[in-house]
């Protein structure tokens, strides 16, 4: 059974940058794909990118492409999330989720793991 912990998460002005990191226990992380999800308050958990398990596809949600970057250490168990040019919509507890061999555009409820979340707070 894999555990997840995030890290990473804070208060930061708009235009801002915050990198995420989620870390894996387990000896079999390379066989999960990792996917970052955020909640806003008042709001549905939101979709906002994957990574498959060999890290050479990625998949994000419109609103953040262009300005996230996920990527993988697999040596270090661990998973990130760059986070550019942010926005107040941005703000939101980010939660990472590993599912076992799965596709990058795996919906949340088929992940099999999620962590505790990290909040990020965009002020403008």
């Amino acid at each position: 059974q894999a555990q997840l912990v995030e890290s990473g998460g804070g208060l930061v002005q708009a235009g801002g940058s915050l990198r995420l990191s989620c870390a894996a226990s387990g000896r079999t992380f390379s066989s999960y794909t990792m996917g970052w999800f955020r909640q806003a308050p008042g709001r549905e958990r939101e979709f906002v990118a994957a990574i498959s398990f060999s890290g050479g596809t990625t998949h994000y949600a419109d609103s953040v492409k262009g300005r996230f970057a996920i990527s993988r250490d697999n040596a270090k168990n661990t998973v990130y999330l760059q986070m550019y040019s942010l926005k107040s919509e941005d703000t939101a507890v980010y939660y990472c989720a590993a599912e076992l061999y799965g596709s990058t555009r795996t919906p949340p409820s088929e992940y099999d793991y999620w962590g505790q979340g990290t909040l990020v707070t965009v002020s403008s």
